[in-house]
């Protein structure tokens, strides 16, 4: 067996970052930034008004101005304002050749077209500089994943299309007879596939594009079967069958098909059975069948693997240092992830880790990571844990 440090380590290096594609703006959301890119205009292009009001060469409580002309959003008043004149102007609206200032609509009284600056005059010009948000050239390094306001910041840039690293294409197969599809009839000695659909859910919310392929069978025709069905992608991911009993046959029969294997067992709990290597142009990843086994190792694996994929850097999960709010017992020979629960008071580890039991993985917000012989901690230990 190897540790999960030299397991990640021999998965980054079968994961290289995905080719870049180029989409529209309005699909980027979510999306990684492949390469650098760079404002094509200033923003704002022009000094524009920040507030509803009047645009004047200089202001002062009593003075008194006539209204020439008015300027709005999209449409400039073409002229100059000279001592004693005013445009009425409204905000984004450029400013006119000879306006120093914007005196706002609430600080004047206007009767017809002449105005009066009152007592109320505020302080400032309420002009939006030339510039003042950015300058072309302004540039947006990669990689980052795009959120919302990445992408009203490009829409401001004048990018219409955004290179971006492809997604990743992952083919999720499991295994086994005991297996049906969710809303099928089980029968009696069969259970629902369940893993399968939360690997599903996770590998879209990392960015992949994942599919479901049939599930295989507990034969070698079966198997071979589902995996001729590979086609493109760029992860296959199996479930179920990984381990060494009369019915795991995943890692004979995909060795028989060419799988170049990069190790078998990880010294984990869950999640020993774990193994992994390149299977044609795919990269492979077998995991456990225990529905939680399986959950945890796309957590601690099949994570970081999509976020190297689309060339976010070879890392593990990210980890963090937090207090236990209770007891625990000592660890055994394996690095163990241990379901846990984040509250005020620090970190509650489940009594129940049996790696059968999604209910209790559904009510976990956290892995508790414990190192081999990790001694009994106290309440108030420090324990590092991932979030999920």
């Amino acid at each position: 067996m190897i540790s999960v440090a030299e397991a990640l380590d021999r998965l980054f290096s079968l994961a290289s970052p995905l080719d870049v594609e180029e989409v529209p703006l309005r699909n980027a959301g979510g999306r990684v930034l492949a390469r650098p890119v760079e404002a094509q205009r200033d923003q704002p292009p022009f000094a524009a008004s920040a507030m509803d009001g009047y645009g004047v060469a200089e202001a002062a409580p009593g003075q008194r101005f006539s209204v020439i002309g008015e300027a709005a959003a999209g449409r400039a008043f073409t002229g100059s304002v000279g001592g004693g004149e005013a445009v009425r102007i409204f905000t984004g609206a450029p400013i006119p050749d000879g306006v120093k200032t914007v005196v706002i609509q609430e600080d004047v009284d206007r009767d017809g077209d002449v105005i009066t600056i009152t007592e109320r005059l505020g302080p400032g010009d309420n002009i939006r500089p030339y510039g003042n948000d950015f300058r072309k050239g302004l540039r947006i390094d990669a990689p980052r994943v795009l959120g919302p306001q990445d992408i009203a910041l490009l829409a401001a840039m004048n990018i219409a299309n955004v290179p971006v690293t492809r997604r990743p294409k992952v083919a999720i197969i499991s295994t086994g007879d005991e297996l049906v599809m969710p809303g099928e009839d089980p029968g009696p000695d069969q259970i629902i596939a369940s893993n399968t659909f939360g690997l599903y859910v996770l590998m879209q919310q990392l960015g992949a594009d994942p599919r479901l392929l049939p599930i295989a069978r507990d034969t070698e025709a079966s198997l071979r079967t589902i995996f001729g069905m590979v086609d493109d992608a760029d992860l296959v991911v199996t479930i179920g069958g990984a381990s060494v009993g009369d019915h795991d046959l995943v890692a004979n029969v995909a060795a028989d098909m060419g799988l170049q294997s990069a190790f078998h067992k990880v010294a984990m709990r869950p999640g020993k059975p774990l193994m992994s290597g390149r299977f044609g142009k795919a990269m492979m990843v077998g995991l456990p069948g225990n529905p939680v086994s399986a959950m945890v190792c796309g957590h601690v694996f099949l994570a970081p693997v999509i976020r190297a994929m689309l060339g976010l850097g070879a890392a593990a999960a990210p980890r963090e240092t937090l207090r236990l709010a209770a007891p625990i017992g000592e660890n055994g020979p394996r690095e163990h992830y241990m379901r846990a629960r984040l509250c005020r008071e620090g970190v509650t580890v489940f009594d129940r880790q049996d790696s059968a039991l999604l209910s209790v993985l559904g009510s976990a917000d956290a892995l508790a990571v414990r190192p081999p012989h990790d001694p009994a901690r106290a309440a108030g230990d420090e324990i590092e844990v991932i979030r999920l």
